[in-house]
């Protein structure tokens, strides 16, 4: 099994659907988001035309990214954004990948995925205007992960993304996307992208947490209020939780990526949830209010709302936080034990089997996740190959060994009559094949929820299942 994100390069591209002219680019490399000057764009040289048309970013990857986008229509010019010591992808390439994209499309031949020697393209088309495609050298890349790579879509309405009509005012406000791409472009502790559930962690305390969160949603007049460490959700209240899946995995990423500040009031467009007007013979999605507020450094309360509450009125520098204090102050330590929660993601002291490295709960109804490759912290591997192992080990065992997730559209009448026949279990040993050697995986499903372990070599793998059984059973119920 290849570790997914080493050594390799991923080009993200967004064109428009029918006249391929390229408008957006980014791009990473080993984890590392790259970028230079824009240029102008032309039929020859996409490096040297187009900065001054539309910035537009749609998605996230991790690895090295780049991103083409195109306006169906106008055939207006866009930009690249890439780092000078990186190769470019030539126009002839960007144009052959959408020209056979587009040959498909003329005889009803929908292309998805193809594969080379060592790349891997996707494509995706949304609502025929747009088209997204991923190119992927990466080691161990599976079409799966780029596939749910290309349905990260915040921050700018559908309507604008497929109506085009004031470029300068979208480019505006398509900046305001960049930390999230560039948080998708680099290797994140996070993997909701990827799973498409939520980061969650267990507080300690997390009845006088979800009591206090309760209750200051109620004093400010909002149903959407969570408490959000690195970009995990440590509390949220039952409507945050009713989001669509998009939104409820993208809102608390987009908030660890940004730089921190005391205060925030940020507009973000849902793909499901936002609010469409009508005016000037047209409907459009209008934004909600992001407010965030900063507790404690790195800890974050988050509220999803309309007009109203004035941030004024929740900022601590704008109104000596008299809301903020009566909800929160008495809860002071409660709120400090959150912080060592993002990379662990359980609370100090919970028993695990010496042998986990690493682990991966998903409870797939609830579209909610624990992800952490904090145990046995001086062991090997690194905690950044760890994670690859088990985002390696999660796209195998979802694209080939279990049956399809709640929700995802290749779950068909068969697979449920067959549903019987499908394996609850499997493991797989990494690396070297000798005895004692090679680090175990083993995947376990029990109803709703997926438990994916990462093991040390000397766990025997005649005791990999009933390993895997108990640690499920001891999770069972933080999630």
């Amino acid at each position: 099994m290849g570790e997914e994100g080493t050594e390799g390069t991923v080009h993200l591209l967004c064109l428009a659907a029918s006249s391929g002219v390229p408008l957006f680019c980014r791009s990473s490399r080993g984890g590392a988001p790259a970028r230079q000057q824009v240029g102008p764009w032309t039929p020859g040289s996409l490096e040297q035309k187009g900065a001054r048309r539309l910035d537009r970013g749609l998605q996230g990857t991790t690895g090295w990214g780049r991103a083409s986008t195109l306006e169906e229509e106008e055939g207006i010019g866009g930009f690249c954004l890439m780092s000078p010591t990186f190769p470019q992808l030539p126009f002839s390439v960007i144009g052959s990948l959408n020209g056979v994209h587009m040959f498909g499309q003329n005889l009803e031949v929908q292309l998805s995925s193809a594969r080379t020697e060592d790349t891997t393209v996707v494509w995706k088309s949304f609502h025929d205007s747009i088209t997204l495609i991923v190119l992927s050298s990466e080691e161990g890349t599976s079409e799966l992960r780029l596939e749910r790579l290309l349905q990260m879509v915040l921050l700018v309405g559908l309507e604008e993304l497929t109506n085009i009509r004031n470029v300068e005012r979208l480019k505006k406000e398509l900046r305001a996307s960049y930390h999230l791409i560039d948080s998708f472009l680099g290797d994140s502790e996070l993997i909701g992208d990827l799973t498409q559930c939520v980061d969650c962690v267990v507080p300690p305390e997390g009845s006088l947490l979800q009591e206090a969160l309760s209750g200051f949603a109620e004093a400010t007049g909002t149903a959407f209020v969570s408490l959000v460490v690195s970009g995990r959700v440590v509390a949220a209240t039952e409507s945050w939780w009713r989001l669509g899946t998009p939104e409820a995995v993208l809102l608390p990423w987009l908030v660890g990526s940004l730089p921190p500040q005391t205060a925030r009031d940020y507009p973000v467009y849902l793909p499901h949830g936002s609010p469409t007007v009508s005016g000037r013979g047209r409907q459009r999605k209008v934004p909600h209010r992001l407010l965030t507020l900063t507790l404690l450094p790195g800890l974050e309360l988050c509220l999803l709302c309309g007009p109203r509450p004035p941030l004024s009125q929740l900022d601590p520098q704008v109104n000596p936080g008299r809301l903020l204090e009566r909800w929160w102050l008495p809860l002071l330590d409660p709120l400090r034990a959150c912080l060592p929660l993002g990379p662990r993601a359980l609370p100090a002291g919970f028993p695990l089997h010496t042998d986990i490295l690493g682990l991966l709960l998903l409870h797939l109804e609830l579209k909610r996740c624990l992800f952490t490759v904090e145990p046995s912290g001086d062991k090997a591997p690194s905690p950044e190959q760890r994670r690859r192992l088990l985002r390696s080990f999660y796209t195998l065992v979802t694209a080939t060994h279990f049956p399809p997730e709640p929700g995802q559209p290749e779950e068909t009448a068969e697979d449920a009559a067959h549903g019987a026949h499908v394996p609850r279990a499997c493991y797989l040993v990494s690396g070297p094949e000798e005895p004692g050697t090679g680090w175990r995986l083993v995947a376990l499903q029990l109803g709703p929820r997926r438990l994916l372990l990462l093991l040390s070599a000397q766990s025997p793998t005649h005791g990999l299942r009933g390993l895997a059984t108990r640690t499920l059973h001891a999770l069972t119920p933080l999630l």
